[in-house]
């Protein structure tokens, strides 16, 4: 099987497609609230989509479920309190906030998994 690889020195940084997913800082507090879950036994795998709206971090309780909860990150959100979101799997709404730290860490999981 023969693999195309392309090498790619002094590219431009779009910093507009930058916008469009998880900054590192928000994505470095998502993976250590999965990396306590999961050693806690309550997550065992996770998926990430993006959209031009949104990127979601979806938390799956096993690998071949449905997934569990949401994190999202709206882009161009109508109300600023919705720029983060938690859903369930049918995209209801748990929890918004405008700041994804306080959201995560004032989330009670345990009262959420049904």
């Amino acid at each position: 099987m023969k693999t195309n690889l392309k090498l790619i020195i002094n590219n431009k940084f779009d910093t507009d497609n930058k916008k469009n997913f998880f900054e590192k800082k928000e994505l470095k507090i998502i993976l250590n609230l999965y990396a306590k879950m999961v050693s806690e036994g309550s997550w065992k795998d996770y998926g990430l989509s993006i959209s031009t709206k949104q990127v979601g971090f979806s938390v799956f309780k096993n690998a071949a479920d449905n997934e569990m909860y949401k994190i999202c990150k709206n882009f161009k959100p109508n109300n600023k309190y919705f720029k983060y979101v938690i859903t369930d799997s049918k995209g209801i709404i748990y929890k918004n906030s405008d700041n994804l730290e306080n959201l995560l860490n004032n989330t009670n999981w345990k009262k959420l998994h049904k």
